[in-house]
């Protein structure tokens, strides 16, 4: 089982390389990202935006980007609606979002004539490593779903459940956080959590376990859990968090960011293809470690 990002970038190297779509790929920390992935022989990339201001970036950033092909489109929407569809001809099995708004491509993404949605709900999983823990965190949703309904939830499980197998986890440990751990609490998520849990012991949610309502500290610390006389096997050594709306796993992402520096990765899930979705603000790093997370996902789907 992969626990570190070296081991996620060594393990794209011995499956890829595989290709990617760069959708308005004028970006520096893209390029330095696309650049560093092919150098490490995890992917190539097509890179389709404004080619007079991406051979601008490269020059001034010392990026040789002559080994990849650029296709000239100046208009953001329309190097949308194309990269989207170099994937859907299978030139490229991965999509990656440059210097524009996540709803222009998700637009692109969403549009029926690409044919890129399989019926299965779009979320972002994100994968965190944290100082101080063995293994990854997995962590679901802090983009897309803004309160997801049950059945959502499910789905967002799915979804994080395929990337932790990607990473060779082939039964994580699945907690559904919630303030409240009663069961028969009046607190919505905690009655989902309770219900999860059943789908999940139906078969419902397979490839997994899933435990809650459980509180962060119960989830990730058998400390806290032994403390509380809680003795289920999620208990204390959760790999996948499901949080109960976006503005939780939106927080709760950028706290294990900034306040423990966690180095992470992020792609979004559901679609025919992985979708590499980082903040503007991310590094080039990070891109390039959801480069390399993609592409073991690309290798199962």
């Amino acid at each position: 089982m992969i626990n570190d990002f070296n081991g996620i970038i060594e393990q794209a190297g011995a499956v890829g390389p595989k290709t990617i779509a760069v959708a308005v790929a004028q970006d520096e920390d893209v390029l330095k990202a696309v650049s560093a992935a092919h150098d490490l022989g995890i992917a190539s990339a097509v890179l389709v935006g404004d080619k007079p201001g991406i051979e601008s970036i490269s020059i001034s950033s010392g990026l040789d980007i002559r080994r990849h092909e650029i296709i000239n489109v100046r208009d953001k929407v329309e190097a949308c609606r194309q990269a989207v569809h170099l994937v859907r001809q299978g030139r490229a099995s991965i999509l990656m979002k440059g210097f524009v708004d996540t709803g222009i491509i998700l637009k692109a993404v969403l549009d029926k004539e690409s044919r890129l949605m399989t019926g299965s709900l779009l979320s972002h999983v994100g994968v965190l490593a944290v100082e101080g823990f063995d293994r990854f965190f997995i962590l679901s949703d802090a983009a897309m779903n803004i309160a997801p309904t049950l059945d959502e939830k499910a789905a967002i499980i799915r979804n994080a459940v395929k990337v932790a197998h990607a990473l060779g986890n082939p039964y994580p440990k699945v907690a559904v956080l919630c303030a409240a751990e009663e069961t028969n609490s009046p607190v919505a998520a905690a009655l989902d959590a309770a219900r999860l849990v059943s789908m999940n012991q139906r078969g419902e949610v397979d490839g997994c376990i899933i435990g809650g309502p459980f509180a962060l500290d119960i989830a990730i610390s058998a400390q806290a859990a032994n403390h509380e006389c809680i003795s289920h096997p999620v208990a204390g050594c959760a790999d996948i968090l499901i949080t109960p709306n976006l503005e939780a796993g939106n927080i709760l992402n950028k706290s294990m960011e900034y306040f423990a520096g966690a180095r992470k990765a992020g792609i979004i899930m559901g679609a025919g293809a992985p979708i590499i979705l980082t903040s503007r603000a991310s590094s080039h790093r990070a891109k390039l470690n959801s480069i390399a997370l993609s592409v073991l996902v690309a290798d199962i789907q």
